[in-house]
């Protein structure tokens, strides 16, 4: 569903993605591991077609994120960090606003199943968004994904900031959506949500690919001895 081939990505005479090859498959969710400055939000630019790659193919269902742009929209849900709603509209009513903008008709009754489905409150669904917490924001995103019918998903350090117990919720809607077809890349520093959600964690450094593992096989402390191993090492290549 996604596909990553030989892709590299030269900015301010910087090459910040180098000759990367990466695989999601439909129902499965990948984790891409690695420090600040990695390439990882690189690589998910690339695929939202934010970012042209120098050299390379980028796939999405098929589709070129720079050439098919609107198949590419049409099959692809983007979590951010911090998801941006409208404050004074309710959950519902965001929902039912993007799907809108996406050319989607959502009833209000179809919206409180969605967020439902996604995990928030039946409470907050008529509350503002101004009064939601981190974790109900992304739970209005997750819902918008699966208003979209979207076969990938593209998650940017989606537990960060969270309290344990909202990652841990955050990261069983995930692996839910994965249960159900969707194809997931999360770049993140959370090693433990990345072996709770994932079938496959990489590690990237400098633009590259440094290490893959499965995360159903790997243990935490090995995970953790790879990560410290490939960032402390960039970090020391860095530092003046």
């Amino acid at each position: 569903m996604l596909s990553l081939r030989a892709i590299e990505v030269e900015r301010g005479g910087r090459r910040t993605i180098d000759r990367l090859d990466l695989d999601v498959h439909a129902g499965s969710v990948y984790a891409l591991l690695g420090g600040n400055g990695a390439g990882k939000t690189t690589t998910l630019d690339v695929l939202l077609g934010f970012i042209a790659p120098t050299s390379g193919e980028a796939r999405v269902g098929g589709f070129s994120p720079t050439r098919n742009a609107a198949q590419v929209r049409r099959q692809l849900a983007y979590l951010p960090e911090n998801v941006a709603l409208y404050p004074y509209l309710s959950g519902a009513e965001n929902l039912q606003y993007f799907c809108t903008l996406a050319g989607i008709v959502v009833t209000g009754a179809s919206a409180r199943t969605l967020l439902e489905q996604a995990g928030l409150q039946t409470r907050a669904h008529g509350a503002r968004v101004a009064t939601y917490s981190k974790g109900m924001r992304q739970k209005v995103g997750l819902a918008i994904a699966h208003a979209k019918q979207a076969g990938a998903m593209l998650l940017d350090e989606p537990t960060s900031g969270l309290d344990p117990g909202a990652a841990n919720d955050f990261a069983q809607r995930v692996r839910a959506a994965a249960d159900g077809g969707m194809a997931v890349l999360m770049a993140t520093h959370d090693l433990f949500n990345a072996r709770q959600v994932a079938d496959r964690i990489g590690i990237m450094r400098e633009g590259r690919l440094v290490a893959e593992f499965d995360a159903h096989t790997v243990s935490h402390d090995a995970l953790e001895r790879a990560y410290l191993l490939h960032t402390r090492n960039a970090t020391a290549e860095t530092s003046p």
